[in-house]
Protein backbone atom coordinates (compact mmCIF):
# COMPACT_ATOMS: atom_id res chain seq x y z
CA UNK A 1 0.00 0.00 0.00
CA UNK A 2 1.26 3.11 -0.95
CA UNK A 3 2.26 5.65 1.86
CA UNK A 4 2.40 8.69 0.00
CA UNK A 5 -1.12 10.78 0.35
CA UNK A 6 -1.03 9.91 3.91
CA UNK A 7 2.25 11.03 4.32
CA UNK A 8 2.05 14.49 2.15
CA UNK A 9 -1.55 14.89 4.09
CA UNK A 10 0.40 14.97 7.91
CA UNK A 11 3.37 17.17 5.94
CA UNK A 12 0.74 19.96 5.14
CA UNK A 13 -0.51 19.97 8.31
CA UNK A 14 3.55 19.90 9.88
CA UNK A 15 4.01 23.49 7.19
CA UNK A 16 0.90 24.78 8.25
CA UNK A 17 2.49 24.62 11.58
CA UNK A 18 -0.89 22.66 13.04
CA UNK A 19 -0.65 22.18 16.91
CA UNK A 20 1.04 18.74 17.75
CA UNK A 21 -2.25 17.54 19.41
CA UNK A 22 -3.98 18.27 15.54
CA UNK A 23 -1.14 16.67 13.85
CA UNK A 24 -1.39 13.61 16.36
CA UNK A 25 -5.56 13.50 16.12
CA UNK A 26 -4.69 13.19 12.19
CA UNK A 27 -2.33 10.71 12.37
CA UNK A 28 -4.45 8.58 14.62
CA UNK A 29 -7.63 9.41 12.57
CA UNK A 30 -5.60 7.85 9.36
CA UNK A 31 -4.43 5.06 10.70
CA UNK A 32 -7.65 3.70 12.34
CA UNK A 33 -9.33 4.33 8.60
CA UNK A 34 -6.52 2.33 6.92
CA UNK A 35 -6.91 -0.54 9.88
CA UNK A 36 -11.04 -0.49 10.57
CA UNK A 37 -12.18 0.83 7.44
CA UNK A 38 -10.50 0.16 4.30
CA UNK A 39 -9.12 -2.55 5.76
CA UNK A 40 -5.81 -1.90 4.38
CA UNK A 41 -2.16 -2.09 5.56
CA UNK A 42 -0.35 1.08 5.74
CA UNK A 43 3.84 0.05 4.76
CA UNK A 44 5.89 1.86 6.83
CA UNK A 45 3.50 2.85 9.51
CA UNK A 46 6.33 2.52 12.23
CA UNK A 47 7.89 6.00 9.59
CA UNK A 48 4.79 7.69 11.06
CA UNK A 49 6.34 9.62 14.29
CA UNK A 50 3.89 11.11 16.62
CA UNK A 51 4.57 14.72 17.50
CA UNK A 52 5.75 15.91 20.18
CA UNK A 53 4.31 19.39 22.20
CA UNK A 54 7.09 21.60 22.85
CA UNK A 55 6.89 22.28 26.94
CA UNK A 56 6.21 25.65 28.29
CA UNK A 57 7.55 26.60 31.30
CA UNK A 58 5.11 27.23 34.35
CA UNK A 59 4.62 31.00 35.15
CA UNK A 60 5.29 31.13 38.84
CA UNK A 61 4.96 34.42 41.31
CA UNK A 62 6.96 35.31 43.60
CA UNK A 63 5.90 35.33 47.53
CA UNK A 64 5.11 38.79 47.39
CA UNK A 65 3.53 38.65 43.83
CA UNK A 66 1.31 35.81 45.32
CA UNK A 67 0.38 37.59 48.18
CA UNK A 68 -0.86 41.03 46.42
CA UNK A 69 -3.09 39.21 44.04
CA UNK A 70 -4.63 37.11 46.56
CA UNK A 71 -4.97 40.19 48.84
CA UNK A 72 -7.39 41.95 45.92
CA UNK A 73 -9.41 38.66 45.77
CA UNK A 74 -13.07 39.11 47.14
CA UNK A 75 -14.97 36.58 49.26
CA UNK A 76 -15.28 33.31 48.74
CA UNK A 77 -12.57 33.42 45.64
CA UNK A 78 -9.87 34.31 47.99
CA UNK A 79 -10.12 31.40 50.08
CA UNK A 80 -10.59 28.68 46.69
CA UNK A 81 -7.19 30.68 45.68
CA UNK A 82 -5.90 30.27 48.49
CA UNK A 83 -6.28 26.67 48.88
CA UNK A 84 -4.66 26.56 45.49
CA UNK A 85 -1.80 28.00 46.63
CA UNK A 86 -1.80 26.63 49.89
CA UNK A 87 -2.39 22.85 48.66
CA UNK A 88 -1.51 23.06 45.43
CA UNK A 89 -4.76 22.34 43.84
CA UNK A 90 -6.28 21.92 40.42
CA UNK A 91 -9.13 24.38 40.04
CA UNK A 92 -11.50 22.02 39.25
CA UNK A 93 -10.12 19.93 42.32
CA UNK A 94 -10.74 22.46 44.54
CA UNK A 95 -14.63 23.20 43.47
CA UNK A 96 -15.14 19.69 43.88
CA UNK A 97 -14.33 19.01 47.30
CA UNK A 98 -16.98 18.21 49.65
CA UNK A 99 -17.30 19.47 53.25
CA UNK A 100 -15.91 15.65 54.36
CA UNK A 101 -12.84 15.77 52.77
CA UNK A 102 -11.12 18.76 54.50
CA UNK A 103 -9.85 17.13 57.86
CA UNK A 104 -9.19 20.06 60.62
CA UNK A 105 -8.00 17.59 63.02
CA UNK A 106 -4.50 16.01 61.07
CA UNK A 107 -4.80 19.33 59.01
CA UNK A 108 -5.23 17.73 55.88
CA UNK A 109 -7.01 17.63 52.59
CA UNK A 110 -8.57 14.33 50.57
CA UNK A 111 -8.31 15.19 47.18
CA UNK A 112 -10.96 12.69 45.11
CA UNK A 113 -10.85 11.66 41.65
CA UNK A 114 -7.57 14.20 40.38
CA UNK A 115 -6.23 13.87 37.08
CA UNK A 116 -5.65 10.35 36.20
CA UNK A 117 -9.23 9.46 38.84
CA UNK A 118 -6.56 9.51 41.75
CA UNK A 119 -7.09 9.63 45.10
CA UNK A 120 -4.64 11.68 47.01
CA UNK A 121 -3.70 13.68 50.57
CA UNK A 122 -2.52 17.05 50.62
CA UNK A 123 -1.80 19.65 52.80
CA UNK A 124 -4.37 21.84 54.60
CA UNK A 125 -2.62 25.48 55.44
CA UNK A 126 -3.10 26.72 59.02
CA UNK A 127 -3.50 30.03 57.99
CA UNK A 128 -7.29 29.15 56.21
CA UNK A 129 -8.75 27.11 58.92
CA UNK A 130 -10.38 30.15 60.70
CA UNK A 131 -11.60 31.32 57.40
CA UNK A 132 -12.79 27.69 56.25
CA UNK A 133 -14.53 26.98 59.49
CA UNK A 134 -16.85 30.16 58.95
CA UNK A 135 -17.47 29.54 55.33
CA UNK A 136 -18.24 25.77 55.99
CA UNK A 137 -20.77 27.55 58.49
CA UNK A 138 -22.53 29.49 55.73
CA UNK A 139 -22.71 26.18 53.24
CA UNK A 140 -24.70 24.88 55.97
CA UNK A 141 -26.81 26.84 56.89
CA UNK A 142 -27.71 27.59 53.20
CA UNK A 143 -27.95 24.11 52.98
CA UNK A 144 -30.57 24.01 55.74
CA UNK A 145 -32.78 26.02 54.07
CA UNK A 146 -32.41 24.60 50.69
CA UNK A 147 -33.76 21.03 53.06
CA UNK A 148 -36.65 23.02 54.21
CA UNK A 149 -37.40 24.31 50.53
CA UNK A 150 -37.66 20.50 49.42
CA UNK A 151 -34.16 20.57 47.64
CA UNK A 152 -30.80 20.20 49.60
CA UNK A 153 -29.19 17.40 47.46
CA UNK A 154 -26.12 16.94 45.48
CA UNK A 155 -24.91 15.23 42.78
CA UNK A 156 -23.76 11.55 43.42
CA UNK A 157 -21.58 9.28 41.05
CA UNK A 158 -23.90 6.29 40.21
CA UNK A 159 -22.19 3.98 42.51
CA UNK A 160 -21.89 6.27 45.65
CA UNK A 161 -25.91 7.21 45.35
CA UNK A 162 -26.51 3.23 45.17
CA UNK A 163 -24.52 2.16 48.31
CA UNK A 164 -25.49 5.50 49.76
CA UNK A 165 -28.86 6.33 48.71
CA UNK A 166 -29.49 8.85 51.16
CA UNK A 167 -26.07 10.50 51.11
CA UNK A 168 -26.93 13.20 48.59
CA UNK A 169 -28.57 15.19 51.04
CA UNK A 170 -26.20 14.63 53.99
CA UNK A 171 -24.33 18.01 55.07
CA UNK A 172 -21.26 16.30 54.90
CA UNK A 173 -21.89 15.45 51.25
CA UNK A 174 -22.53 18.75 50.21
CA UNK A 175 -20.03 21.01 47.78
CA UNK A 176 -17.77 22.66 49.81
CA UNK A 177 -18.23 25.46 47.03
CA UNK A 178 -21.56 25.61 46.10
CA UNK A 179 -23.43 27.33 43.15
CA UNK A 180 -25.37 30.69 44.11
CA UNK A 181 -28.55 29.48 42.53
CA UNK A 182 -29.98 25.78 42.01
CA UNK A 183 -29.76 24.38 38.15
CA UNK A 184 -30.59 21.47 36.23
CA UNK A 185 -28.39 18.60 36.40
CA UNK A 186 -27.33 17.40 32.55
CA UNK A 187 -26.44 13.89 34.19
CA UNK A 188 -29.72 13.90 35.63
CA UNK A 189 -32.95 15.97 33.38
CA UNK A 190 -35.37 14.44 35.24
CA UNK A 191 -34.37 14.93 38.74
CA UNK A 192 -34.64 18.17 40.89
CA UNK A 193 -32.92 21.41 40.38
CA UNK A 194 -29.59 20.99 42.61
CA UNK A 195 -26.77 23.32 44.09
CA UNK A 196 -23.91 22.01 41.86
CA UNK A 197 -20.09 23.61 42.97
CA UNK A 198 -19.44 27.38 41.97
CA UNK A 199 -18.47 27.57 37.87
CA UNK A 200 -15.01 27.50 36.82
CA UNK A 201 -14.94 30.86 34.56
CA UNK A 202 -16.28 32.65 37.98
CA UNK A 203 -12.73 32.10 39.49
CA UNK A 204 -11.15 32.69 36.77
CA UNK A 205 -12.90 36.10 36.11
CA UNK A 206 -11.83 37.09 39.73
CA UNK A 207 -8.47 36.30 39.21
CA UNK A 208 -7.78 38.69 36.06
CA UNK A 209 -9.69 41.68 38.11
CA UNK A 210 -7.51 41.26 40.91
CA UNK A 211 -4.45 41.01 38.73
CA UNK A 212 -5.42 44.27 37.09
CA UNK A 213 -5.70 45.80 40.13
CA UNK A 214 -1.61 44.86 40.67
CA UNK A 215 1.66 45.65 38.84
CA UNK A 216 2.60 42.05 37.72
CA UNK A 217 2.99 41.85 34.04
CA UNK A 218 2.48 37.89 33.96
CA UNK A 219 -0.24 36.03 32.78
CA UNK A 220 -1.75 34.39 35.92
CA UNK A 221 -4.24 31.92 36.24
CA UNK A 222 -5.76 29.96 38.47
CA UNK A 223 -3.63 27.42 38.15
CA UNK A 224 -0.70 29.83 38.20
CA UNK A 225 -0.90 29.62 42.23
CA UNK A 226 -0.47 25.32 42.24
CA UNK A 227 2.38 26.76 40.26
CA UNK A 228 3.52 28.45 42.98
CA UNK A 229 2.59 26.03 45.67
CA UNK A 230 4.83 23.55 44.27
CA UNK A 231 7.93 25.78 43.38
CA UNK A 232 8.29 28.07 46.55
CA UNK A 233 8.35 24.35 48.85
CA UNK A 234 11.05 23.44 46.09
CA UNK A 235 12.63 26.70 47.20
CA UNK A 236 12.71 25.94 50.76
CA UNK A 237 14.50 22.78 50.03
CA UNK A 238 11.32 19.88 50.49
CA UNK A 239 11.93 16.71 48.83
CA UNK A 240 10.99 16.61 45.41
CA UNK A 241 9.25 13.76 45.52
CA UNK A 242 7.52 14.94 48.89
CA UNK A 243 6.08 17.82 46.38
CA UNK A 244 4.82 15.13 43.57
CA UNK A 245 2.85 13.43 45.87
CA UNK A 246 1.07 16.50 47.52
CA UNK A 247 0.66 17.50 43.33
CA UNK A 248 -0.49 14.52 42.59
CA UNK A 249 1.83 13.90 39.62
CA UNK A 250 1.88 10.77 38.25
CA UNK A 251 6.04 10.71 37.10
CA UNK A 252 8.60 12.97 38.74
CA UNK A 253 9.36 14.20 35.86
CA UNK A 254 6.75 16.19 35.12
CA UNK A 255 7.43 17.93 39.02
CA UNK A 256 11.13 18.58 38.14
CA UNK A 257 9.59 21.32 35.42
CA UNK A 258 9.30 23.66 39.06
CA UNK A 259 13.03 22.99 39.84
CA UNK A 260 13.87 26.09 36.64
CA UNK A 261 13.31 28.52 39.15
CA UNK A 262 15.69 27.27 41.81
CA UNK A 263 18.60 28.19 39.29
CA UNK A 264 18.00 31.96 40.04
CA UNK A 265 19.54 34.35 37.43
CA UNK A 266 20.15 31.99 35.03
CA UNK A 267 21.25 28.52 36.23
CA UNK A 268 22.85 30.72 38.89
CA UNK A 269 25.39 32.18 36.40
CA UNK A 270 26.60 35.77 36.86
CA UNK A 271 26.05 37.64 33.45
CA UNK A 272 29.69 38.86 31.98
CA UNK A 273 28.49 42.40 32.46
CA UNK A 274 28.38 42.21 36.29
CA UNK A 275 31.56 40.82 36.88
Amino acid sequence: MCVLKPARFLARAVKRKVAPSTQNQALSAILFLYKHILNEQIDQVEDFIHAKKQPKLPVVLSKDETEAVLSRLAYPYSLICGLLYGSGLRLMECLRLRIKDIDYNYKQITVRDGKGAKDRITVLPDKLIPALKMHTNKVLARHKIDLAEGHGEVYLPYALKKKYPYAAKEAAWQYLFPAGTLSKDPRAPIAAPRRHHLSESLVQKAVRRALRQTDINKPVSPHTFRHSFATHLLQNNYDIRTVQELLGHKDVKTTMIYTHVLYKGGYAVKSPLDL
